[in-house]
């Protein structure tokens, strides 16, 4: 079954602890976390110290997105505060093999990130030591964006390169029902959602609508 990944850059950050613990009883799989720099992509959002005080009002993966210029100097400190994820954006990796064998000896799963505008090549050499594929349907930086219908044969791609593997297919940018139908038909099993599951207040049936 397709998970769902509420994205609290859509929450009420006046009340984040109540808002996680929303999402959780609305029936949640993970909780998506976007890290933003200010330089990679033109946003500011939130750093570790918000990570770490929402960690004790779920036991829901943390699934932290790090869109970001220098992810390797940050990836301890998302670590340290609670994340289980951790996702990078190949764009900025120079040495992605290396960034990702440091996301897991730290015990977290590693993610990789591609911009709509990435290839799906450069997965080839590093599927061995990734748990999480994030697919961007959208330029990152901001939501409320329309969903790239172009990016759906890259999703339909990726899936074809991890095979029956353990690796997970996200897709993360303007998902409600009828595009995330598309993407899951293409091959994704986790949908980070912001608006389609904050809207109206009612997270359940938003949730359950997704799914």
């Amino acid at each position: 079954m397709v998970k769902i990944a509420p994205s609290i850059l859509s929450a009420d950050f006046a009340d984040l602890k109540n808002e996680i613990i929303r999402l959780d009883e609305a029936g949640a799989d993970l909780i998506h976390i976007d890290v933003m720099d200010g330089n990679f992509v033109p946003n500011l959002t939130i750093g570790p110290a918000v990570v770490k005080a929402m960690r004790p009002y779920t036991g829901l993966p943390f699934d932290v997105h790090l869109m970001v210029s220098r992810p390797d100097d940050m990836i301890p400190w998302f670590a340290n505060a609670g994340a289980d994820i951790i996702t990078v954006h190949a764009e900025v990796c120079p040495h992605l093999d290396k960034t990702l064998a440091a996301i897991r000896k730290l015990g977290k799963k590693a993610g990789v990130s591609l911009n709509p505008s990435t290839s799906e090549n450069v997965l080839e050499y590093i599927m061995d030591n990734l748990d999480l594929v994030l697919v961007m349907t959208v330029n990152p930086g901001f939501g409320g964006q329309s969903f790239m219908e172009n990016q759906l044969t890259k999703i339909a791609k990726i899936r074809e390169m991890i095979g029956s593997g353990a690796v997970a297919l996200e897709v993360d940018g303007g998902i409600n029902a009828m595009t995330g139908a598309e993407a899951v038909a293409a091959g994704a099993d986790i949908l980070v959602a912001g608006t389609a599951v904050f809207a109206g207040g009612d997270y359940r049936r938003n949730i359950d609508a997704l799914r």
